[in-house]
């Protein structure tokens, strides 16, 4: 009997023994392809020896120094390796453990910069529906998929909550893609007008929206127009990219592919590999300026940010994701994924729309492609999908609710950025497998 408190207490999930590569092996030696990474964050794969060697010699010469008294070297190293790449005015690293942690982070910040800047009536949060942020008490109340919410919401902070630039579903027959994106962008304007243009604080947002819608990009032109309602109201705007950066859409961060930056960014997953846990909230030098001087203390923290081992594991991903090209093979490979998954699903009759960037892609399940109707929930079609493909040897990251948190299903895929011709042939082929035994064509 186990005593490990699992995710589904229900099932017993197999026992991982190795990973090599694109594969992970469970105990009976069975071989599964990662066609997720997990949840995005297996960007250079299983295995990988120069990685290892980093983290096996941090652990030698300093695995712990708590960030109250003293900075590590990796840390220093890494944040400057960040900031070199980083987009706009960003200038400042915060290290934590993980995606959760950059966005609570990010929302606190953001509340005592103008707390400091003398503007402590800004408290107000928007950010977007179907959106997800993390499960941290702060980072859900910001995000926005209802059933994640339900049971905890008498203990969020209240969040606003605007429509998110979803043009499969949003976008009206009769007008563009770029008037749908000013539409959509609008609504942002029209809370901040609502809520009172001097409370509001920040808007939160994915440039690529994963877990909760599937790998949905934003419409050219959307964020651009965010990014002017944000300055014209002196409002912050908070990216993030716990999932959807660090490469996996084939730029390093993803709003490079929109064009514009944010004032706080926050990354994880793909920034330490599955190799340590690791996440970063990044800022602007206006903001840090403001805190340093100020009171000059950010009041924030846990005991592991910034941890030497982590930091070490985190530089040798990056500075891998850089020298090496892989971003740009991410953005090649993710084409190439596109290309197979439309030759495969682009008339399957219940599938809705194939979309993505680089090696983050989503597919919608309908019931019916003409009306886009999704699919009875009470079907559980996701998590039918999911087991059926786990069966095949595939792991990849199914999940319901796509339309509003309780109905809409969707895949998404998020393979390494090592993935060879041959693998993603062997991912389509799987996943076709499993969908046309659930909601055969």
């Amino acid at each position: 009997m186990s005593h490990v408190f699992p995710r589904h207490s229900r099932k017993t999930p197999p026992k991982a023994v190795r990973g090599e590569g694109c594969y992970l092996y469970d105990d009976t030696g069975k071989a599964y392809l990662d066609g997720s990474g997990g949840a995005a964050v297996s960007c250079l794969g299983h295995g990988d020896p120069d990685i290892i060697a980093a983290v096996q010699q941090q652990v030698e010469a300093l695995a712990f120094a708590h960030t109250g008294f003293l900075t590590s070297e990796p840390a220093e190293a890494l944040a400057d390796l960040l900031i070199a790449h980083a987009p706009g005015q960003i200038d400042r690293v915060y290290f934590v453990s993980g995606g959760s942690e950059a966005t609570e982070a990010a929302i606190k910040l953001a509340r005592q910069y103008f707390v400091e800047k003398g503007e402590p009536q800004r408290r107000h949060l928007i950010a977007r529906k179907q959106s997800y942020h993390g499960n941290t008490l702060g980072a859900l109340a910001a995000g926005g998929n209802a059933w994640r919410r339900q049971q905890f919401a008498p203990l969020l902070v209240e969040v606003s909550h605007i429509a998110p630039c979803y043009e499969y579903v949003l976008r009206r027959d009769d007008e563009s893609a770029e008037d749908y994106g000013l539409r959509a962008a609008q609504e942002l304007e029209d809370e901040i007008l609502r809520l009172g243009p001097d409370s509001v604080m920040a808007f939160m947002a994915e440039p690529v929206v994963g877990a909760t819608l599937g790998a949905v990009p934003a419409v050219a032109g959307y964020f651009k127009r965010i990014r002017e309602i944000c300055d014209r109201y002196g409002v912050l705007l908070i990216l993030d990219e716990v999932m959807c950066g660090m490469g996996r859409t084939g730029h390093l961060f993803a709003c490079e592919a929109d064009g514009v930056a944010p004032d706080i960014l926050c990354i994880a997953k793909g920034l330490g590999a599955g190799y340590q846990p690791i996440g970063a909230m990044l800022c602007t030098d206006t903001i840090f300026d403001t805190i340093r001087d100020g009171s000059g203390f950010f009041q924030h923290g846990h005991t592991y940010l910034g941890h030497p081992v982590a930091a070490a594991a985190g530089l040798a991903v990056v500075n891998k994701l850089v020298d090496q090209g892989l971003v740009q093979r991410a953005a090649e490979q993710g084409e190439r994924l596109s290309a197979a998954l439309h030759d495969r699903f682009g008339q399957h009759s219940h599938v809705g729309d194939i979309r993505g960037r680089g090696l983050f892609r989503g597919i919608e399940i309908v019931e019916d492609r003409e009306t886009k109707t999704p699919f009875d929930p009470g079907l559980g079609l996701a998590a039918r999908i999911k087991a059926t493909a786990f069966e095949h040897g595939l792991i990849c990251y199914p999940m319901a609710g796509t339309r509003d948190g309780k109905h809409g299903d969707h895949v998404l895929l998020a393979p390494p950025f090592i993935i060879e011709d041959a693998q993603i042939d062997e991912l389509v082929t799987k996943l076709g497998q499993a969908i046309d035994a659930v909601v055969p064509a």
